[in-house]
């Protein structure tokens, strides 16, 4: 089932990512992004903002933030 045109859940974004667009959350993409998203001179991160706002924009770092948790944590 597609998720909705703006995820609201961490689950939402990550089937958004990881299954709609079929991007893998490697620790380098995550890292990358992090980096972009705290960077407001990044063309994307000043996109994602005019778009969708400050608030969004917070979220979608806890959300990578979260991946990057989940990717440091040993497997079990």
């Amino acid at each position: 089932m597609p998720t909705p045109p703006i995820p609201t859940t961490f689950e939402e974004w990550h089937h958004c990512i990881t299954v709609e667009c079929q991007i893998s959350l490697t620790r380098e993409y995550v890292a990358q992004r992090l980096q972009a998203l705290d960077d407001p001179r990044d063309y994307a991160t000043q996109r994602l903002i005019a778009f969708y706002g400050r608030r969004h924009h917070r979220q979608v770092v806890s959300w990578f933030q979260r991946a990057a948790r989940s990717l440091a944590s040993p497997s079990t």
